[in-house]
């Protein structure tokens, strides 16, 4: 069996992350969570929890937390990362989906799919999860079905090869654009959603803003 950590990136997640480490550690997986500056009781639960706690002072962007949560992982000699949100979105039932392809293909991205049952989300993100998609599997030359799904497994031989500098959110445009870059192949398989009454951490207009110039910056330098 592949050595898989969870990966929990959290800023003031404390009404969700104890029950959501609970419910991962049943299926026998190591936490890493990153406390990216929460104000709330977010690390000491974790911590209670049992997970592998990495603290940040102050709050730094998903994409840092992620970065120094892969570098956790290549340092301890995990096999692959699956990724998780911290606020419950995501089922953890759906963890043997990506170990099952993991299994098939160690090296490469397992993507969370939520398009498969988009009329739970909200009309909006459903629209932009789809022109997003389309946009990034146009310069992946894959398909890739949800490109935006916090959710995804990533091989140990996928994280050697990616050179990530995205601070925030656009980190997950970047990881599949990289990947998809060295030769790489990226799996989907169907999850499940939870929306409750969380409010986004995504701001519509900065990280709109963030993921463009990114986005452009990769595919000149893809030209180059």
């Amino acid at each position: 069996m592949m050595n898989i950590c969870i990966i929990i990136p959290v800023y003031n997640e404390a009404q969700t992350i104890g029950s959501l480490i609970d419910s991962v550690r049943r299926k026998s997986h190591d936490v890493i969570v990153i406390n990216d500056g929460s104000t709330d009781q977010t690390g000491a639960i974790a911590e209670e929890k049992g997970a592998i706690v990495i603290h940040h002072e102050q709050r730094s962007g998903k994409g840092y937390s992620l970065r120094k949560g892969f570098a956790y992982a290549l340092e301890h000699g995990y096999d692959g990362v699956i990724t998780m949100d911290g606020d419950g979105q995501h089922d953890v039932e759906d963890l043997g989906q990506f170990i099952k392809v993991a299994n098939e293909h160690q090296i490469s991205i397992v993507t969370g799919n939520r398009m498969n049952n988009s009329k739970v989300m909200p009309f909006i993100r459903s629209c932009t999860n789809k022109f997003m998609s389309w946009l990034i599997s146009m310069a992946c030359k894959q398909s890739i079905k949800d490109t935006q799904c916090g959710f995804r497994y990533i091989g140990r031989g996928v994280l050697e090869k990616l050179d990530l500098t995205c601070q925030d959110f656009e980190i997950e445009t970047e990881i599949l654009m990289q990947a998809c870059k060295n030769g790489f192949k990226v799996y989907s398989v169907s999850v499940k959603t939870i929306y409750c009454d969380e409010k986004s951490k995504i701001n519509p207009f900065k990280d709109t803003i963030r993921f463009f110039s990114y986005f452009i910056k990769e595919i000149f330098s893809s030209k180059a």
